[in-house]
């Protein structure tokens, strides 16, 4: 017989017979929207949550992804993609190519999106497509959740612009603290002041749009030859725009470009954060169609803008031979050396909706793994008590980001922790969208995956072929007299990612298949109704005896 704390919980079940467009439906069991239903139901009925708790509009939803997508890497990426590339008109191609593929990967995940409009992201994607040992990949994906979920290293960037645009000794302790600070400042500000971190979110995603479009504009002015923005004397006036110095100095060997495409692509991950909070987003299938090439677009448009202001205002031998990021160049050459400061700060604002944005999503994520049942301690971390948020979760990924920060030694361990992270998504991306083409194929026609909306086949493949090459390119020995880590193998990032993975394993095996054989009973899966209106999954030990009855 079940224990008494299965019993109390079996109090309120729902049922335990999946059926589409109820509390019962899940991805695990192949429920999913189909066209003609997503049309008339928006997604909402997808899954049972209360409808007050669905307060995410359009713009918070495009901001969701526009926050996530633009952290720092704006203010200084385009210089490396200049030199790995050589030339200003290679380095523009790559931006270029970067923003397709982009908008590849918003169209697949617009497609997941309306077709499974839950919060949890690609863990209802992977459940659905991959169901097969059932729970195991849950259980994996719920690893990767703990490491891509860190934001330690957007804290310690943080900290160290703060600390510049407050001209304090940038010691390592004052980095760390300023790091501490700023998490401890986003937990309480996601998990606690719920609704006032969402309109934070708002307030820093149209400042970031508004810097980008401020320096987009300045940039094209001094171009066009406004008096008064004109490079100041004592600085290069760059003529990047000549037909000859465009293509002056274009690499055209593999590796150069490879790396320039590689930064690149990576400059525009997180097109798929608003598809963790689906639970939480008004008409979601309505809303994602909607916000996600709105967000995508619209960083794509600043990028390639911002980009042309930096080389309208700095030369290219100034933006190579510099130590400066190239934002800060911009800014000296159109105004002199004292903005530098200012600069620091919205680096920093820009930092902090980053961080806000991570923690907000992947928050849900842990709070979806609570309502499968799978996690220990499951009712703790699905309940959105007491603040209207899943406080749990984010506290489990702000204690991960407050070790990581104070833990490693200075050096190669922050950066092996966000090569980590990198890797772990290019893994998860990889096998979503090889899932999708197998949705996609006449071999999963009996599925009946007929989403709202659906990506063109070649949009697909266009986009598993970005992310195989983002896995694989880690493997490539770094060229001679560079160093992708200062004292560990170039490679040990991918292996300790890929290890990482059979952690989940191993609990999936001894939870689903090693404790129930050596106890005698099996696991059934049933719905519950929480207290805050949420409903949740709860396993039941059934004894094998009585499994047949």
């Amino acid at each position: 017989m079940p224990d008494s704390a299965d019993r109390q919980e079996n109090e309120r079940l729902l049922g335990s017979a999946p059926q589409y467009g109820s509390v019962l439906a899940s991805p695990l069991e192949g429920a999913a929207v189909d066209r003609s239903e997503g049309n008339a139901t928006s997604g909402e009925s997808f899954d049972n949550v209360p409808h007050a708790r669905r307060q995410l509009g359009l713009a918070s939803a495009a901001f969701l992804i526009f926050n996530r997508v633009i952290g720092t890497g704006i203010f200084a990426t385009p210089s490396v993609i200049l030199h790995s590339s050589g030339s200003v008109g290679i380095a523009l191609l790559m931006w270029v190519l970067g923003a397709l593929i982009a908008i590849a990967g918003t169209t697949v995940y617009v497609e997941l999106g309306t077709g499974l409009p839950r919060s949890g992201g690609e863990k209802n994607y992977l459940e659905y497509m991959y169901r097969r040992p059932k729970f195991m990949v849950s259980c994996t994906y719920g690893v990767y959740t703990l490491i891509a979920g860190s934001s330690a290293t957007n804290g310690i960037v943080f900290g160290e612009y703060v600390i510049h645009a407050l001209a304090l000794p940038p010691t390592p302790f004052n980095t760390r603290l300023t790091a501490l600070v700023v998490l401890t400042f986003s937990l309480l500000m996601i998990g606690v002041f719920a609704r006032w971190g969402v309109r934070l979110l708002n307030v820093l995603g149209t400042f970031k749009f508004g810097i980008l479009t401020g320096i987009s504009a300045l940039g094209l002015l001094s171009l066009a030859g406004v008096p008064g923005l004109a490079v100041r004397p004592g600085y290069e006036v760059p003529h990047n725009f000549t037909w000859h110095a465009l293509w002056a100095g274009s690499k055209s060997d593999p590796n150069s470009l490879v790396t320039a495409l590689y930064n690149v692509i990576w400059s525009f991950i997180g097109y798929s954060n608003a598809n963790y909070a689906l639970s939480e987003v008004k008409d979601p299938v309505r809303t994602i169609k909607r916000a996600a090439p709105l967000a995508i677009l619209s960083v794509a448009v600043v990028y390639m803008l911002v980009n042309i202001a930096y080389f309208a205002v700095v030369s290219k031998d100034d933006i190579l031979g510099s130590r400066q990021i190239v934002a800060a160049l911009f800014f000296r050459n159109l105004f002199g050396p004292a903005t530098e400061r200012a600069l620091s700060a919205c680096i920093a604002l820009s930092s902090l909706g980053n961080i806000l944005s991570v923690l907000f999503t992947q928050g849900r994520v842990i709070q979806e793994l609570g309502r499968e049942g799978i996690l220990p301690f499951s009712a703790f971390f699905a309940t959105n008590k007491p603040f209207g948020a899943p406080l749990a979760g984010l506290t489990v990924l702000y204690f991960i980001s407050v070790a990581m920060v104070i833990a490693p030694p200075p050096g190669d361990a922050y950066l092996f922790l966000l090569s980590m992270s990198s890797y772990s998504l290019t893994l998860i991306n990889t096998l979503v969208s090889f899932g999708l083409l197998l949705l996609h194929s006449r071999a999963y026609r009996a599925w009946a995956w007929d989403p709202p909306f659906r990506a063109p086949r070649v949009v697909v493949v266009l986009f598993f072929v970005s992310n195989v090459f983002l896995a694989l390119i880690p493997l490539i020995p770094p060229a001679p007299g560079s160093h992708t880590f200062e004292h560990i193998p170039y490679y040990m990032h991918v292996l300790v990612t890929i290890a990482a993975s059979q952690l989940g394993v191993a609990y999936w095996a001894i939870w689903s298949v090693w404790l129930p054989r050596r106890n005698g009973y099996a696991l059934k899966r049933e719905w519950m109704l929480q207290d805050d209106g949420v409903s949740r999954f709860v396993f039941v030990k059934v004894p094998t005896a009585t499994v047949g009855n």
